[in-house]
């Protein structure tokens, strides 16, 4: 019986085997081929970016290229991890199958590359990149005639730059890459003088008093059946809300007159009485013929908003409204009206969609060149109709930053005459169809 125990209990005490060693690390020519294969990887990839740049959207490079630099900026900082003869290996493994040299090397940019490439390629590459066709972009190059400046560069480059950035929000180092500038500060000042640039030159495209300009505006809101309306005056927010704008359109969208920089805080009708439209209004409304109604006559006016009060010269909208009336002489202008107001809306929408820059926040020092910037891209904007580009397709609107408080102060006696009479008249004319 005991010796029976005794074997039990030995078997008892019998040795766990020991777990099975850890695997030997991998070792370094299966290091070094992973590596090379993954830094191989990151460079052709950057090659095909550089070498296709020119047919892939703008948008999807500058999406591209931060995730390929970020991949190239891993793999250097993984190499200069391993010990020195690992990054030997590495290298020497990366160098066995050297690239084949093209025949014909191509140009040290981007923008170089596009001012060489074959009639190939498609029109719209130049649309893509600056929101304008090239025979455009040439002749706002002309229209500019950028003055000489402590920046080194080819006026060409510094228009290319600007409206690149302008166009797509695009960071001053990327702008710099594409355009081979020296560093992202001399894309941000190339930037800054071609905007500048723009609000001078361009300046006479916005000169609300020139001859027949006004009377030009007219025909336009006619067909719109608002008659002897020669502009539409409306709000915007740019920025991220960091500035208010101003802007009188005509019937076709072309800026009139633009006032930006005013705070966010303030309401249209605080706005108004500071801008010059308020108070040369009168100077370009003046000796133009009335518009005989039935009912009364009428003398030129623009639309406003009902943020704005009604004024001679301001025809506002009906406040409080039945809304289930469809029939009522009030419903039928504010329905006209609305259609009307709808053309300077359009103009803030499609500079939106062309500059996207304008919807980016802007902090700090940066919110001080905003207002200017605004002005260029309204002015860009007018150029380009006067050019017969085309609108963009879309319209990037922004309602929320472009909502204001309606009006709830006192109204003008001719100002409400000369609504009625235009009300009056529109609702016999909708009778009528």
């Amino acid at each position: 019986m005991v010796a029976s125990g005794s074997k039990r209990s030995r078997r008892a005490r019998a040795p766990i085997p020991a777990p099975p060693p850890p695997p030997a690390p991998q070792s370094p020519p299966q290091l070094t081929s992973l590596l090379a294969l993954l830094a191989s990887s990151v460079t052709l990839a950057l090659r095909f970016a550089s070498d296709r740049d020119l047919l892939l959207l703008p948008s999807q490079t500058l999406a591209l290229d931060p995730l390929l630099l970020s991949a190239a900026r891993a793999v250097s900082r993984l190499l200069a991890l391993l010990p020195l003869h690992l990054q030997t290996l590495t290298l020497t493994s990366l160098s066995l199958s050297p690239p084949t040299p093209s025949p014909s090397p191509l140009p040290s940019s981007w923008f170089l590359r596009l001012l060489s490439s074959p009639p190939s390629l498609p029109d719209s590459a130049w649309r893509d990149a600056f929101r304008m066709s090239k025979p455009a972009f040439f002749q706002l190059l002309h229209a500019l005639d950028l003055p000489a400046s402590s920046l080194a560069l080819p006026a060409d480059h510094k228009l290319g730059a600007a409206l690149f950035r302008l166009a797509h929000a695009a960071p001053a180092r990327a702008v710099a890459r594409r355009f081979g500038l020296p560093s992202p500060a001399v894309a941000a000042r190339a930037f800054y003088e071609v905007c500048r640039a723009i609000a001078e030159r361009l300046a006479v495209l916005l000169d609300l008093a020139a001859p027949d300009r006004i009377a030009r505006a007219v025909p336009g809101f006619c067909a719109l059946a608002l008659p002897n309306c020669c502009g539409a005056l409306g709000y915007a927010r740019f920025g991220e809300a960091a500035a208010v704008a101003q802007a009188l359109v005509d019937a076709h969208g072309r800026f009139l007159d633009i006032s930006v920089g005013w705070d966010t805080a303030m309401a249209p009708a605080e706005i108004l009485p500071r801008t010059k439209l308020c108070t040369s209004q009168a100077i370009v409304l003046a000796n133009a013929p009335q518009g005989e109604l039935i009912g009364g006559s009428v003398p030129r006016y623009f639309l406003g908003p009902a943020s704005c009060p009604l004024l001679p010269w301001l025809v506002t909208p009906y406040n409080h409204v039945d809304a289930t009336d469809d029939l009522s002489k009030e419903s039928i202008f504010n329905h006209v009206h609305a259609h009307g107001m709808q053309v300077v809306k359009n103009a803030f929408g499609h500079v939106r969609a062309r500059w996207r820059l304008l919807e980016e926040c802007w902090k700090g020092e940066c919110q001080e060149a905003l207002p200017y910037v605004v002005v260029a891209g309204c002015l860009l904007h007018n150029f380009l109709i006067k050019c017969g580009e085309p609108m963009p397709v879309e319209i990037q609107g922004n309602a929320d930053a472009d909502e204001f408080v309606d009006f709830e102060g006192d109204k003008d006696k001719e100002g409400e005459r000369i609504r009625d009479v235009l009300a009056a008249h529109l609702s016999l004319v909708s009778r009528n169809q």
